[in-house]
């Protein structure tokens, strides 16, 4: 591994969310923790949250000097250059995984704890901390696929020269991303290597159709408020956009 590999670990909220308790952190140049993620371990550096979160569920006051709260303020902007969240999706592991590649601009994101796959069990923990909302399964124009909003996010992270890849051990994902182990980061050539498997995965014609077509539809609000809009936006061309953005991986090599 270079010396300057930046990686960044984004730790959701799913039961497996836990195993980053007993993962050596220090690997990471930041941890991101999403809502209630914050609550696995004391060694996060970001917390990024949405508007409607609870605040009972902060954090306590005061903060470690290097830790920062990430609030729609941060990640509106850095949301807006990425096209905005009607294509990217609106539910907070894309929201974070945005904010992270703008902002921190790291080498790797490594996702856990987002899988967005929940139980339908009523005795089956959905989250970490056990029953939650699952908000990427609310009826959202925005999720209508989530599988496709994590292709555009990998395609999106690749023009950056970032990989991404999914750290979690559940066997099912709505996330496209290639599965790596945890031990497998500290391998060397680690960038290059995972940034040729990307590029294999990927298809950048499709891509390139898929930004255009979003481009073409012209959605676009700037507040980050994209729910205050929804009778704007025509639902079956948004799904067609999410086929596209399907075409623009190779499934069966992300698996």
């Amino acid at each position: 591994m270079t010396e300057n590999f930046k990686m960044v670990l984004l730790i959701g909220s799913a039961p497996d969310a836990v195993l980053a308790k007993g993962w050596d952190l220090s690997v990471f140049a930041h941890r991101v923790a999403i809502n209630n993620a914050w609550q696995i371990t004391p060694d996060w550096d970001y917390l990024v949250y949405p508007e409607d979160f609870a605040p009972e569920r902060m954090p306590p006051t005061p903060l470690n000097p290097s830790q920062h709260l990430i609030g729609a303020s941060e990640f509106v902007p850095q949301q807006n250059s990425f096209g905005g969240f009607v294509y990217a999706g609106g539910t907070m592991a894309f929201t974070a995984g945005y904010w992270a590649l703008g902002a921190l601009k790291p080498d790797l994101i490594a996702f856990l704890g987002c899988d967005m796959v929940y139980g339908t069990s009523t005795v089956e923990s959905s989250h970490f901390y056990g029953q939650g909302t699952p908000d990427p399964l609310r009826v959202d124009v925005t999720l209508q696929s989530l599988e496709a909003k994590s292709v555009r996010f990998m395609s999106l992270a690749h023009t950056q020269q970032c990989a991404v890849v999914n750290l979690s051990a559940l066997p099912e994902s709505r996330l496209m991303f290639p599965r790596v182990d945890q031990l497998e980061l500290m391998a060397p050539e680690l960038q290059r290597q995972l940034l040729q498997r990307q590029r294999e995965m990927l298809n950048p014609a499709e891509a390139v159709r898929a930004l255009q077509a979003e481009q073409d539809l012209g959605y676009m609000v700037a507040s980050g408020r994209y729910w205050e809009h929804t009778a704007e936006f025509d639902k079956t061309k948004l799904s067609d956009i999410d086929s596209l953005w399907l075409k623009a991986i190779n499934a069966a090599s992300s698996r």
